[in-house]
């Protein structure tokens, strides 16, 4: 199925919708973060400096698969990672990047989260990278975020905050949540100690589990 149009309505207000909704999960605050989704042309961005709740569906931006953006307002200053990431990854229906406290506080340690719980191969490994730091909006960040998101849908972004994507808005914004719960307990367990951690050969079980996970029954194993 062809991603949909960016001049669609109904995507314009699900994207304001889905910005409006990580601010109510204070994943952000004010103008912090971005959402995007994918689009037969390029993609539909949430603007530059402006706050979900400022905004109408109608100030979403249009950016063409060159970079070219159309829209009363500039493209997200983060519309690189975004752009790039469509490219390289085709299964990435919508994109999330978030300030959300905990996993700021984990990115902003610079730390890779380990196997600590089995959830952590819902985003595709064993672990969830940290991204090299990188100033925003540059194409070196974006470089680094597409090394550390290598065969995973989730990584933290050093001393920034975090990025997930998903096969759409609404499945991004589920993982978006998920996510920031497990480093919520990622961040509470280390208050108690460094984490009993799972070995290789369990993770590997669950990774192959997970790629039956949510799909209807005649597709299960």
């Amino acid at each position: 199925m062809s991603p949909p149009d960016a001049q669609g309505a109904d995507l314009r207000a699900e994207l304001l919708a889905t910005a409006l909704a990580t601010s109510a999960a204070r994943l952000n605050i004010g103008s912090s973060g971005n959402a995007s989704a994918r689009t037969r042309g390029g993609m539909l961005i949430t603007p530059s400096g402006l706050a979900p709740e400022s905004c109408g569906a109608e100030d979403m931006v249009v950016v063409a698969a060159d970079g070219t953006p159309t829209g009363r307002f500039a493209p997200s200053s983060e519309w690189r990672l975004h752009h790039d990431l469509y490219a390289l990854r085709p299964e990435a229906g919508a994109i999330i990047h978030a300030h959300a406290p905990f996993a700021t506080a984990l990115a902003c340690q610079r730390l890779e989260i380990p196997p600590f719980h089995y959830m952590i191969a819902r985003f595709g490994g064993h672990t969830v990278r940290c991204a090299a730091y990188a100033t925003f909006g540059t194409q070196a960040l974006s470089d680094n975020i597409s090394v550390a998101i290598e065969e995973r849908s989730a990584c933290l972004i050093a001393n920034h905050g975090m990025l997930v994507f998903g096969r759409n808005l609404a499945n991004a914004l589920a993982l978006a949540l998920e996510f920031e719960s497990l480093c919520e307990q990622y961040w509470r367990t280390r208050q108690l100690g460094e984490p009993v951690l799972l070995s290789d050969d369990e993770m590997q079980e669950v990774v192959e589990r997970f790629r039956w996970y949510g799909k209807p029954a005649e597709q299960q194993p």
